[in-house]
């Protein structure tokens, strides 16, 4: 057998080494016939029944999983439960059926390539990436309609006697497909489709397992049993390796797991640098169950609880917006797990390329447009909800509030008042809240950190959201693949706005932190510690490698390289000297 290797996008760290399992989709190439007119009902039970089935199928799944199973797999199952719950899929393709005489296969084929077409045109990539979960529902039942199950097939020893684990390959994969191999030696996947934010992506970060997506042809490729090797960290897979291959890789493998063990010893050793400067460590979350993950990890509290990820696709036709009480119960939640660590959570960060409806128009430049404190500003009643929420679990612990998107003054002003609007309802209903509450701002448009003073008078922290304010210095969209290779951390005007922002909290006494990606690159972490941040906040799996770089590091020797790389206006000069920074 020929070996051969696929590019595509890691989105999970790791190796994993096993045989080949090809996971066949439904095909959604189905037999097209017309039913008799006698025959119409009889056509629109079967594909009721079929919808019923797999509803029953997904509330098995949700009532088997473990206890230890990661927050996200219920709820994706949830998420797929209520899409199959929607009229687009439940009454629509019945309609069709009725209407058109289509048979049940072609019937609901033809509204979820409808569905697919809308979804097409949305510019957000995690919303673009909800179409492929619509397709997964509809897979589901197209399976039960033509009779195709499940099945896993058993995983035979190689004649080297090792024991190969399975690795699954498909055009694409479900959360509640991969749930339900997770018991059956699963410890990898490959897809054609998919991205960054794609679900599956997701997934496979919260269990920890080496994926690639985005491989194109992989299904097409890859034959059944075939030996795989997937290098999660470069996105590579390679089929039918060398022995040699084989081997580097197993070696690689176990050097991970040794380096993975020897960092969970640091779990409870302060991050102090040589030369015993203290260094907050935090984690990014999305959901309370996710504070877990974070104490886990050692983390010192909560750097910024995305609470979007609350309200995302709740606004659709259907389906409700969460109210006060809900959104409080789950901040709550998260305040109390945390244990008296601190919790910052960012307000609404939706909007034109994120909106709660993802079947609404979105704007034509989607990541100028009306979103994050625009959007709440433009909708205060939504916007006192979330705050009169928020401001009752500060009753519970300390909680910190963070407005994403803010670049003018009025904006802060608007806020800020809204902010007191929402504590004087609680004071007239009597309900308790920390008055004292801190408040921030997300510094991730340049214009915000070439206004430094306007923010640090008014607010009493930073966070300096790295993504975007690359994304908005640089004018790149991170996810159009033309342009992504310009994507750079690294220049000098980024470096320059980072600098600045940390110097002016600095000098006015105001706590300044990195919550976007870079603050878990551990390449870059003695960087962001010479330019002076103290604060770092990041995905919980990153935060022990992040820590070991710090207590490694002596900022006595780091600091007097700085003045090299902050001057310096060379991609290459800056690279460089960022490279030696690792050996210093």
């Amino acid at each position: 057998m020929a070996s051969f290797t696929l590019h595509g996008i890691p989105v999970s760290r790791g190796i994993a080494i096993g045989r080949a399992h090809l996971l066949t989709p439904a095909a959604l190439d189905v037999k097209h016939y017309l039913v008799l007119v006698e025959q119409v009902e009889a056509e629109v039970k079967r594909l009721q029944d079929a919808i019923a089935e797999v509803h029953r199928n997904l509330q098995e799944l949700w009532t088997a999983l473990p206890k230890d199973a990661p927050t996200e797999l219920g709820a994706f199952i949830d998420v797929h439960a209520l899409i199959l719950s929607d009229p687009m899929i439940s009454e629509a393709p019945l309609d069709i059926i009725r209407s058109r005489h289509y048979n049940a296969e072609w019937a609901l084929v033809t509204q979820i390539d409808e569905l697919s077409a809308q979804f097409d045109e949305i510019e957000d990539a995690y919303l673009r990436e909800r179409k492929h979960d619509i397709q997964q529902v509809a897979e589901r039942v197209l399976k039960v309609l033509m009779g195709t199950a499940l099945s896993v097939p058993p995983v035979l020893a190689g004649d080297d006697g090792y024991a190969p684990q399975m690795v699954v390959v498909a055009h694409d994969i479900s959360p509640a497909d991969m749930l339900a191999f997770r018991d059956r030696s699963f410890i990898g996947f490959v897809t054609d489709v998919g991205g960054q934010n794609s679900h599956t992506a997701i997934v496979a970060r919260s269990l920890d397992i080496p994926a690639a997506v985005g491989m194109s042809q992989a299904s097409r490729l890859i034959e059944q049993d075939d030996w795989i090797v997937i290098d999660g960290d470069a996105g590579v897979v390679i089929c039918n390796p060398s022995p040699l291959v084989l081997e580097q890789y197993r070696a690689r493998q176990l050097a991970l797991v040794k380096a993975r063990k020897r960092l969970q010893k640091l779990k409870k050793t302060p991050a102090v640098t040589k030369d015993g400067v203290a260094i907050t460590l935090m984690a990014n979350i999305e959901l309370p169950d996710d504070c877990q993950h974070a104490l886990d990890a050692g983390a010192t509290g909560i750097g910024l609880f995305r609470s979007e990820f609350l309200f995302m696709g709740r606004g659709a036709p259907g389906l409700k917006i969460p109210d006060e009480d809900e959104q409080f119960e789950q901040y709550r939640r998260a305040v109390v797990a945390m244990k008296g660590r601190p919790v910052t959570i960012r307000t609404l960060d939706v909007g034109a390329d994120k909106p709660l409806d993802p079947t609404e128009h979105t704007a034509l430049n989607p990541a100028l447009g009306l979103r994050a404190i625009r959007y709440c500003l433009a909708e205060p009643q939504l916007f006192l909800t979330q705050l009169r929420a928020i401001l009752r679990a500060s009753a519970f612990g300390k909680v910190r509030i963070l407005i994403p998107m803010l670049a003018h003054a009025f904006e802060i002003d608007q806020t800020l008042n809204m902010l007191e609007q929402a504590k004087a309802q609680l004071r007239e209903q009597n309900i308790k809240y920390d008055a004292a509450v801190e408040v921030g701002a997300m510094i991730e448009i340049p214009a915000a950190a070439l206004a430094l003073p306007m923010f640090v008078r008014r607010m009493n922290f930073l966070s300096i959201g790295t993504n975007d304010l690359i994304q908005y210095t640089l004018a790149i969209d991170r996810v159009d693949y033309e342009v992504a290779h310009l994507y750079d951390p690294l220049h000098p005007a980024i470096l320059q706005l980072i600098g600045m922002t940390i110097a002016a909290g600095q000098k006015a006494g105001v706590d300044v932190a990195v919550c976007g990606e870079m603050a878990g690159d551990t390449r870059l972490t003695r960087l962001l510690l010479g330019m002076g941040l103290r604060e770092f906040s990041m995905h919980p799996a990153q935060l022990l490698s992040v820590k070991q770089e710090i207590l490694n590091a002596d900022l006595t020797r780091i600091a007097p390289r700085m003045r090299r790389i902050m001057r310096s206006m060379e991609p290459g000069e800056i690279l460089e000297a960022v490279e030696q920074l690792q050996l210093t």
